[in-house]
């Protein structure tokens, strides 16, 4: 069977946010946002989700429009429906209610059965100083990583 294939990922969501949980959903696709995915041509970086009314959206998602759509392709930051079951919609809207807190796709990936999915992380947003902490223990972890090299 084959393994999950990845579209897109969001990079600067680690970099922004501290990721506090994960959550895998579906994602609600028309015919040519999907041959545009299976193509790679996806841009996960200004998006975010949002629950309203007990559903769970996801918005400025980029999909390029298909190559060889015709008039009814489909417009590429359209607001698309996320999939989760019930329980987990429950919880992220107690979740996102407290302050500071927010719905951030880290990357969309088509899994093993071929199914489009969006990994979702409820984060938490840095602030300067902690990206700049960040920065500074991975730089740290470098330096480490290299002198030990050096030394074998």
């Amino acid at each position: 069977m084959a393994e999950e294939r990845v579209v897109a990922t969001n990079r600067k969501a680690h970099h922004d946010y501290f990721i506090l949980e994960r959550f895998e959903a579906g994602i609600v696709l028309t015919g040519t946002e999907v041959k545009s995915l299976r193509a790679g041509r996806a841009n996960l970086r200004e998006a975010f989700a949002r629950v309203e009314g007990g559903e769970v959206f996801l918005h400025n998602l980029h999909i390029s429009p298909w190559d060889f759509g015709n008039r009814w392709n489909h417009e590429p930051t359209r607001t698309r429906k996320l999939l989760l079951n019930k329980d987990e919609i429950r919880r992220l809207v107690g979740k996102t209610r407290e302050a500071g807190k927010t719905l951030v796709p880290l990357r969309i990936y088509f899994n093993a059965r071929g199914l489009a999915k969006v990994e979702l992380a409820l984060a938490q947003g840095k602030k300067l100083w902690d990206k700049r902490e960040s920065i500074a223990r991975r730089d740290e972890a470098r330096e480490i990583e290299r002198r030990l090299k050096q030394r074998a």
